[in-house]
């Protein structure tokens, strides 16, 4: 006779499932998508999301992670895309989880120095990558940088865009969200590939992806530009996108929501440039001063 599965205190499974929650909202969040995005990519009905970002989920969730538990295996690693074959995944997994944000951001720089990528194009010093939301300055400032330098100057959505034929509406309805992170990955390994040096400009959503963030970290000089939600709602419209005037008090929640999302990704920059009240002029000059000492000059 089959071993009964273990039955979880009602307010565990509750904490699971509002815990769940959270991270689905947050990854909605971190990627800028609606809900009625989500559920169009995904097939899942709205009123089922709605349920789950409600803390709501549905029972065969708490049914996986008991399978999980009694087993004394991580519900993370039995829902892994690639099989698992080596038995340090389990104890790094759990050693991993025990970690604070620093301790991690820590463990990753340990694991970079530690294993650095050996390709003949990686030299971290070389690129600069510039992160954060539109309207943080990116554009403004990584042409007057790419200029400077004398290196060329590359905004990873219009690569995206040049390179498939399609605009980034078009591609996210015809690939979703993980098929435009793919074709953004495979551009930015273009980039650097044929490239010796460059200042490029990254997406905002492009830091909360789990593999090409850290490849973005590893081979580049990070730059995480921001300023206040006001001001970047402002610069937006000034750039002559008038969609966020339409539902102005909706839109500015919604901009915070994913600026409070993403910042444990930006934060991973090596350097942070605040741009709020300042004139490009004044932006362009820290900037310069902060990279002074971190670039490696220009052979000509």
């Amino acid at each position: 006779m089959a071993k009964p599965i273990p039955q979880q205190p009602k307010h565990e499974d509750a904490a699971f499932l509002h815990e769940l929650a959270v991270r689905i909202r947050d990854a909605r969040a971190q990627r800028g998508m609606t809900r009625s995005a989500l559920a169009k990519d995904s097939g899942v009905s709205l009123r089922f999301l709605a349920q789950m970002e409600a803390g709501e989920g549905n029972p065969s969730v708490l049914v996986l992670r008991r399978v999980a538990e009694a087993m004394g295996f991580p519900l993370e690693l039995l829902l892994a895309d690639e099989p698992i074959n080596s038995p340090d995944h389990a104890p790094l997994s759990q050693i991993l989880r025990r970690l604070s944000a620093d301790e991690l951001r820590a463990a990753r720089e340990h694991l970079v120095n530690r294993f650095p990528d050996r390709s003949p194009a990686a030299n971290r010093v070389s690129y600069l990558a510039l992160i954060g939301l539109r309207g943080a300055g990116k554009t403004t400032l990584g042409r007057r940088l790419a200029l400077q330098r004398g290196v060329p100057f590359f905004e990873l959505d219009r690569e995206v865009e040049r390179e498939y034929g399609a605009t980034i509406g078009e591609i996210l309805q015809l690939h979703g969200q993980p098929g435009y992170r793919r074709f953004e990955r495979q551009c930015l390994l273009s980039v650097l590939k044929k490239c010796p040096a460059a200042v490029i400009e990254t997406g905002g959503g492009l830091a909360a992806d789990p593999e090409t963030m850290p490849l973005l970290l590893e081979r580049c000089y990070v730059v995480w530009l921001r300023t206040t939600p006001e001001e970047h709602m402002q610069r937006v419209i000034d750039q002559g996108d008038m969609r966020p005037m339409a539902k102005s008090r909706e839109a500015m929640r919604e901009l915070k929501n994913i600026l409070k999302a993403r910042e444990p990704y930006y934060r991973q920059a090596a350097l942070q440039l605040m741009t709020a009240g300042k004139t490009p002029d004044a932006s362009f000059a820290e900037l310069l001063s902060a990279l002074a000492h971190e670039l490696a000059p220009v052979s000509g």
